[in-house]
């Protein structure tokens, strides 16, 4: 039998940054991931020596927790870049400028991505302690995680740092009440339903034009464009969010990528229609992120109406540290970041 003082279920930024600090202050933790990476709905594309969020890209000066993180860790940040005028695409895909300025000024972003503060979490966290490809299959109030590869661990606590509606598909030895379960799979994963394209090119030539990168549109595919270049500049990118439900996204993948370009094109003009490269990532089909409940278009955020009463089950046996189960910013990866924190003190021996 394999034990552990504190199992980690989930690999994303609550579960890393949990798992950095026990590392510091010498907890005897394990953590497991499903996927075959850390970061869960954080990833990026490479190219050229920069990388590209294919997740959540922002943060902004009121979320505390991300800077002092990235001050200790020594990952750079720096400002969205905002400079120029808005596009606005009509119904009619008549493209109007001059309209407003970039809608995202203000916000923050990480150098290298956000990938890069996954890295630096995981710096000194030793291989061992860290399972990739482990999905885990049920859990027990006695701690015992069973996991899909046939393995067994018992751990004194459990966190589930995890979306709740993945944790409500899990088996619960004894069931989770009525309840539990209800404010589980009510509780919605952020971004669950969303995709993003990123298309990558040498420059960001839409500045000479005096254009921020930002857009949005009212015919589509994309409904949201904005500027995705790195601090350097080079090689300059464009992202844009889906407005087509993912039940859509999946008819005809390559008839999508086609008609972003095209759409890229009419807003940003030719050069815009021939990117060096493309990437797209549908969090709607993820498994270990989305469930059917999730493929409904929405960017809506968990409510701590929901979520304040199901923080544990088990008299603290087993505790939820997924960003949704934040009570202040639920959802943001500032939440993550919040959530792991409220479990480390909670098992530092504070109460959650």
């Amino acid at each position: 039998m394999n034990q552990t003082d504190i199992a980690i279920v989930g690999g994303g930024l609550a579960g890393v940054a949990l798992a950095e600090q026990l590392q510091r202050e010498g907890v005897d933790y394990q953590l497991f991931e499903a996927r075959d990476r850390l970061g869960g709905r954080i990833e990026s594309t490479a190219y050229d020596g920069a990388r590209f969020d294919l997740g959540p890209a922002w943060f902004w000066h009121i979320q505390p927790r991300l800077m002092a993180v990235c001050e200790r860790l020594g990952v750079g940040v720096f400002e969205q870049f905002s400079k120029g005028e808005l596009l606005f695409e009509d119904s009619v895909r008549q493209v109007h400028r001059g309209l407003g300025f970039a809608s995202m000024a203000g916000s923050l972003r990480i150098e290298g991505g956000v990938s890069a503060l996954i890295d630096a979490f995981a710096r000194d966290l030793p291989m061992a302690r860290l399972h990739l490809d482990a999905a885990v299959q049920s859990v027990s109030d006695r701690g015992y995680l069973q996991l899909k590869n046939g393995s067994v661990w018992q751990a004194r606590r459990i966190v589930l740092a995890i979306p709740p509606r993945i944790a409500a598909q899990l088996w619960f030895d004894p069931e989770l009440t009525a309840d539990q379960q209800r404010r589980l799979t009510m509780t919605p994963t952020w971004m669950a339903g969303q995709a993003k394209l990123v298309a990558i090119y040498d420059e960001p030539f839409w500045r000479q034009d005096g254009l921020s990168g930002d857009a949005m549109s009212q015919s589509g595919p994309l409904m949201e464009i904005h500027d995705a270049s790195p601090a350097a500049g080079r090689p300059g990118a464009l992202f844009g969010f889906f407005g087509v439900p993912a039940s859509a996204r999946n008819a005809n993948r390559q008839a999508l990528v086609s008609a972003s370009l095209a759409q890229l094109g009419r807003l940003f003009g030719n050069r815009a229609e021939e990117p060096v490269r493309t990437a797209i990532k549908d969090w709607a089909t993820e498994p270990e992120t989305a469930t059917d409940a999730d493929q409904a278009f929405g960017m809506e955020h968990p409510s701590a109406e929901i979520t304040g009463s199901i923080q544990s089950i088990w008299h603290g046996k087993v505790l939820f540290g997924a960003s949704e189960m934040a009570p202040q910013f639920g959802g943001y990866m500032e939440g993550a970041l919040e959530q792991a924190e409220r479990i480390a003190q909670h098992l530092l021996g504070d109460t959650i």
